[in-house]
């Protein structure tokens, strides 16, 4: 990983230097060599416009010489360094700040160039045995206001390679300073490859002890920004599946061992029925085990299943308006044999006669069905058991009271778990599964409302949980 991620970076680093660098030395050297020559142009034809307005027309006046008109044209010429020549409608160059020496004869531009004076800027301008090398001119027109004619023409010259000779040093200077961009980039590159390199190999380091299972393997990041943020949610995560490992290996050992009992009574109890070991006259009896433990295994079964849909997100909430009093009532009269044996009073109190929610009736069904399953359990012989349902607001609060063993403050908190028992329960609940309050929570839940418990040992134990009220009607 190291080795590529600094590869992606150099490479990006050389392809960004060479992109930028023709760029440079192509695009914007011509753009700026074009720009100057425009500039060129424009200071030009501002110059001959103002030898034309200062001297030409005392020149035609006859009030100013030809030499005296070249004398001052010379010293422009210098300032510039321009050549300025001044021609005439013939296209003979009257006037010439640097005259040819090697050739005495007279320039007429007509011969050279017959279109030459029709254009007033010429960004390439070649004429061998006249000028020594390309030029950019112009052209400037002397025109006599009245008549309407012109007189002459004033024509500036300069020199293209100093244009290109100013612009190639401008470029050195930028691609100077590129250079020294460069080399700050390239410290810029190394910073940002130690900056990503090291949190994601730390990163790296964390995912492989975690996928191996070490769960317990920390990591610092000092950074607050995203890796930070990256790595405290790798850790918490870590920390989750840690849980969700305990927990696994605790849902298996409890599973195996509530199937373990029953099985183990079903096959030794059927083992001795078949060899003949129980007598003929007790076989009623190890039969009726035998269906005892198999309602074990598929209440068990039963259970399991009914959380697997909660935990897929498989169930969907049938949510109509019904009587709560009347549900509350229908699941009371189930457990009118256990109360009889047992001597339980459930006292039903209801604080209007018709209490109406909105919920899905079969899985509210079953939450009473457990809290009183769970209830009659743990409640001692000739006791109570209180059920009542109260409006507040838009609620619906149910609560089931029982006068029974209670639960241990250390394990209020753990009863939601599935297959929890408490110490006290494992001897006095041998029927149970530990999923009962797990499957109510997740109904409740499901409703999107809560379930809670209030309980003290010795004293008993009280569960509420809620429903949105309705205006519905009876089912």
């Amino acid at each position: 990983m190291k080795r590529y991620l600094w590869i992606k970076l150099l490479f990006c680093y050389i392809l960004s230097a060479l992109f930028m660098f023709i760029l440079l030395n192509t695009y914007a050297s011509n753009r700026y060599e074009k720009n100057l020559i425009e500039d060129k142009k424009s200071l030009l034809y501002n110059e001959a416009a103002s030898i034309s307005a200062e001297y030409m027309t005392g020149f035609y006046n006859a009030e100013l010489s030809l030499s005296d008109l070249t004398m001052q044209i010379k010293t422009i010429g210098a300032i510039l360094n321009a050549r300025i020549w001044i021609v005439n409608t013939s296209g003979l160059v009257i006037s010439d700040t640097k005259p040819n020496t090697e050739n005495d004869d007279l320039i007429n531009v007509m011969e050279i160039d017959p279109n030459f004076l029709d254009e007033t800027f010429h960004d390439r301008t070649v004429m061998k045995g006249v000028l020594s090398e390309p030029m950019v001119s112009v052209v400037y027109r002397v025109i006599n206001k009245y008549p309407v004619q012109v007189r002459g023409y004033i024509v500036i010259h300069s020199s293209l390679s100093g244009i290109k000779r100013e612009s190639t040093q401008v470029m050195d200077i930028i691609n100077i300073c590129f250079l020294l961009f460069l080399a700050f980039l390239s410290l810029i590159f190394v910073y940002l490859y130690y900056l990503i390199n090291i949190p994601i190999r730390k990163l790296n380091k964390a995912a492989s002890e975690y996928t191996k299972g070490n769960y317990s393997y920390t990591f610092k990041m000092k950074q607050r920004d995203e890796y930070g943020r990256l790595a405290d949610s790798l850790s918490y995560m870590a920390g989750e599946i840690s849980k969700l490992d305990d927990y696994q290996k605790k849902y298996v050992a409890n599973i195996s061992h509530d199937f373990r009992s029953p099985l183990t009574s079903i096959k030794g109890y059927a083992e001795a029925l078949q060899d003949g070991t129980i007598p003929y006259e007790m076989k009623d009896k190890y039969l009726g085990i035998i269906l005892f433990e198999t309602e074990r295994l598929n209440k068990l079964t039963t259970s399991l299943l009914a959380l697997n849909s909660f935990d897929n997100r498989g169930t969907i909430l049938e949510i109509v308006s019904f009587d709560i009093n009347h549900i509350i009532k229908k699941t009371a009269e189930s457990f009118e044999g256990a109360c009889t044996q047992k001597k339980i009073t459930l006292n039903l109190i209801f604080s209007l006669k018709e209490t109406f929610v909105d919920a899905d009736v079969g899985k509210i069904q079953q939450v009473l069905y457990n809290l009183l399953d769970n209830a009659i359990k743990f409640s001692h012989h000739n006791s109570t058991i209180k059920v009542s349902t109260v409006e507040k607001g838009d609620k619906v609060f149910i609560s089931i009271k029982d006068n029974g063993i209670g639960i241990p403050k250390d394990s209020v908190k753990k009863i939601w778990e599935r297959f929890y028992k408490t110490d006290a329960s494992r001897g006095k609940d041998k029927k149970g599964t530990g999923l009962g309050l797990s499957i109510a929570k997740e109904i409740i839940t499901a409703h999107k409302e809560n379930i809670n418990v209030i309980s003290t040992e010795g004293v008993g134990t009280e569960f509420i949980f809620t429903l949105p009220r309705s205006e519905g009607f009876l089912l």
